[in-house]
């Protein structure tokens, strides 16, 4: 284990700080063998001094080896014209399949990693190797297959990752050339969306998208509620190849071979066949490799129950993963996969014995030990990673537990079976149906759980504080009468969140006019009608965001959806908020030519038979007990691409709304222009309450703010976000007007009150918090 912490740690240190540091540690290490084998020379091979040598040589090799590679990283043509920004021409193979991101500015992209065979940097012509990230827009994307032989053309531009990636090519359309893929990887693509066919066909939608990302990582149709879900549950490693796939179907097999009776040698024979077919079907991407590697591990040391052979076995699957694929050293996936490994046959075992001599059912012992154990060493790392810890995790996974061996297995089954016949492929998902439900249902519970996950600091620190919350926890469940008092302190929790959520009916006292949920960086707000209705304005930039919000507010029934542009921030949850509720209708503004962000919200009511309406300014219309003005935008609508594009926030939705709590001004996503157009035209936007335009950015001008002059204004903005929003200036101006400023990056969800008197009050609900 020392030896693959030094190869690990040294290859790490090098690429993320580069050669130079590199060939220091290396020359470092080498003065301390010297200095280590003088000492063996001396004083014997026993002890420490010996196994401390063999590490040290082990970080000195791969030290001088890394520093060599990011030598060579940091001369490739690649990287010195992603320096200046220019463009090339590069021969590529992808190493995965496309992934498609949104883009809150514009059309969606898709994105892989790639191998270079040879590039063109102006008229310099290079053969050299090495791996890139290629960006494209979706829409002009065709569907390749990892393999496959591309020639591009794009800007490059520098890395931002600190791995051996060499530049990030970004195009302006498709492939200029496209290759053939290999044999097996076009017999992979069959499999894969002969299987993706069926799930659509036999399963419902969320499980369709589901079944593929458990038995083969195809997260393609995953719908993004269900992964949130997933994520805020501590499930989300189902939704990843991992180790726990190989595992399970390695043990499918080794039973089938045992029942069987036949040769050993046969059964590993059929169990390597198997591991070959999933790299492939699952695509050997550094992730899956590694899966297979810890998986092979994992399953081995439980079936041969060779703890004392587990640990160097796993330790040198780390070199020899290291060697092949140096890039693993920073990826947060292999930090995972390794420390959930050496959970699984270090500390599970153990942990298994200490619940079987208190009387535990060995079953029972087994899956408390491995959930557990795997949460207690990967919590850390996933709060260094993305700040967040979900305290929910090990009793989600130990219910969903076990379902997964039956879907991995039946899953699998389907899949083979499709390629022979799609029909009995459909029959056979029907045993499939109920174990779905209740993994969906675990998820979703899990995940509405309040406060099941929490935000932590990232990095270093997060991981410090999420440590020390396990030791504690260890500690008191170490200790008889501490046990009983947490459990006491558990049951206490449990049964006031059950009575608040039984006779409280929310977390916020009824009554509110209007609420600005916490979405992070973009808008969603939620006006009350007075008639057991709601207006929604904006939908945030995620498909849950809001969707729990509502669901939080206790809201089915919905008036009128406003959208006051078709920015991503603004749309992107549409389709979960109109799913599985009552929506009159969706309502937009003026349509920018040729706008995706509009097919989408046309796209997501025609699919919830919900009609679509168009508003003008100059028009009014009352909803319940709420009068709206629409006030803009009153810029004329762009003609062409480019203008579009420069005034699609300008073109936003500016109304006023009449409310319980005075008037409220809403202004989407506003500037400079739109809003001095607003105010030459003579309207008055005298209003109680402001939604301050763009998340407070600078192009709100305090010619604006004089004019409505608020007493409570709010700011939609997500917590720690890169556009500095909202704005130092604005805040000032605002302040220097006397009004009272609430901000979703601190306070969470805001909620406005109004009151006979004419005062009007906002209450905060922040992240994580159980009562409002």
């Amino acid at each position: 284990m020392p030896a693959a912490l030094a190869v690990w740690g040294a290859t790490a240190a090098g690429i993320v700080f580069g050669s130079g540091l590199a060939w220091c540690v290396a020359v470092a290490s080498g003065i301390a063998c010297a200095g280590l084998a003088v000492c063996v020379w001396r004083w014997g091979s026993t002890g420490w001094i010996p196994v401390l040598l063999v590490a040290c040589v082990f970080g000195g090799a791969f030290s001088a080896v890394t520093a060599w590679r990011m030598a060579d990283v940091e001369a490739h043509p690649l990287a010195r014209a992603a320096a200046s920004g220019g463009w090339v021409t590069a021969e590529v193979n992808p190493t995965e399949d496309p992934r498609a991101t949104a883009s809150s500015m514009g059309p969606g992209q898709v994105y892989f990693r790639a191998s270079v065979r040879s590039v063109t940097v102006g008229n310099q012509h290079y053969d050299a190797g090495g791996a890139v990230t290629v960006r494209a827009p979706s829409r002009l994307w065709p569907e390749t297959l990892p393999g496959q032989a591309l020639t591009i053309r794009g800007k490059v531009s520098v890395r931002s990752r600190s791995d051996l990636t060499l530049a990030v090519i970004t195009t302006e359309g498709g492939p200029l050339e496209i290759g053939g893929a290999p044999w097996y990887q076009r017999w992979a693509g069959v499999v894969r969306s002969r299987f993706a066919e069926v799930c659509a066909q036999a399963l419902a939608p969320d499980a369709a998208g589901l079944l593929p990302g458990l038995v083969v990582g195809d997260t393609s149709a995953l719908s993004p509620v269900v992964k949130d879900n997933f994520t805020a549950a501590g499930l989300s490693h189902l939704t990843a190849v991992s180790g726990a796939n190989i595992s399970i179907l390695l043990g499918a097999v080794l039973l089938l071979v045992r029942a069987a009776a036949l040769d050993p040698r046969i059964g590993a024979a059929l169990a390597a066949v198997t591991i070959l077919a999933f790299v492939i079907v699952a695509r050997p991407s550094p992730s899956v490799l590694r899966a297979a590697v810890m998986g092979t591990i994992g399953l081995l040391s439980l079936v041969t129950g060779r703890r004392k052979q587990a640990l160097p076995a796993l330790s040198a699957a780390v070199i020899v993963l290291v060697i092949v694929m140096p890039e693993l050293a920073v990826d947060w996936g292999f930090v995972l996969s390794t420390t959930a490994t050496g959970a699984l046959v270090i500390l599970a075992p153990v942990w298994v014995d200490a619940l079987r001599l208190r009387g535990w059912p060995r079953w029972l012992a087994e899956m408390t030990a491995v959930s557990s154990a795997a949460f207690a060493v990967t919590a850390p790392v996933v709060a260094a990673m993305a700040g967040t810890l979900s305290v929910v995790s090990i009793a989600a996974n130990l219910l969903v537990a076990p379902v997964i061996g039956v879907l991995t297995v039946l899953g699998a089954l389907m899949a083979l079976l499709a390629l022979v016949s799609m029909p009995a492929a459909a029959l056979l998902a029907l045993a499939v149906w109920s174990p779905m439900w209740w993994l969906l249902s675990v998820a979703d519970r899990a995940a509405s759980v309040p406060g099941a996950n929490l935000t932590v600091p990232s990095g270093l620190l997060g991981a410090l504080v999420v440590l020390g919350l396990v030791l504690v926890s260890i500690l008191l469940l170490w200790n008889r009468i501490s046990r009983w008092l947490l459990g006491a302190v558990l049951t206490g929790l449990v049964l006031a969140l059950a009575f608040h959520h039984v006779f409280s009916g929310g977390r916020l006292a009824p009554g509110w006019a209007m609420v600005m949920c916490d979405v992070g960086q973009g808008d969603g707000l939620v006006l009350a009608t007075g008639d057991g209705r709601v207006i929604v304005i904006d939908v945030g930039p995620d498909p849950t965001s809001m969707d729990r919000c509502l669901n939080m507010l206790g809201v089915d029934d919905i008036a009128l959806v406003l959208i006051s542009h078709f920015h991503a921030d603004h749309i992107a949850g549409l389709d979960a908020v109109l799913a599985g509720r009552s929506v009159s209708a969706v309502g937009v503004g003026p349509m920018l030519l040729p706008e995706s962000g509009f097919r989408d919200v046309d796209a997501a009511a025609r699919t919830h038979g919900v009609p679509l309406v168009g508003l003008r300014a100059g028009s009014t219309f009352v909803l319940g007990t709420v009068q709206f003005d629409v006030l803009g935008p009153v810029l004329p609508v762009p003609r062409d691409v480019v203008d579009a594009d420069a005034s699609a926030n300008d073109q936003s939705l500016v109304l006023m709304a009449h409310t319980s709590a005075g008037r409220i001004l809403l202004t989407g996503d506003s500037e400079t222009a739109g809003e001095a157009s607003i105010m030459r035209s003579g309207i008055d936007v005298r209003a109680d309450v402001l939604k301050l335009p763009h998340h407070g950015s600078r192009t709100t001008s305090k010619a604006f703010l004089e004019a409505v002059r608020p007493r409570l204004t709010l700011v939609s903005a997500g917590a720690g976000n890169t556009f500095g929003h909202p704005h130092p200036q604005v805040l000032s101006e605002l302040e220097s007007l006397g009004g009272v400023v609430a901000r979703t990056d601190q306070g969470g969800t805001l909620a406005v009150y109004g009151s006979v008197d004419g005062s009007v009050s906002v209450v905060s609900v922040p992240r994580g918090t159980i009562f409002g």
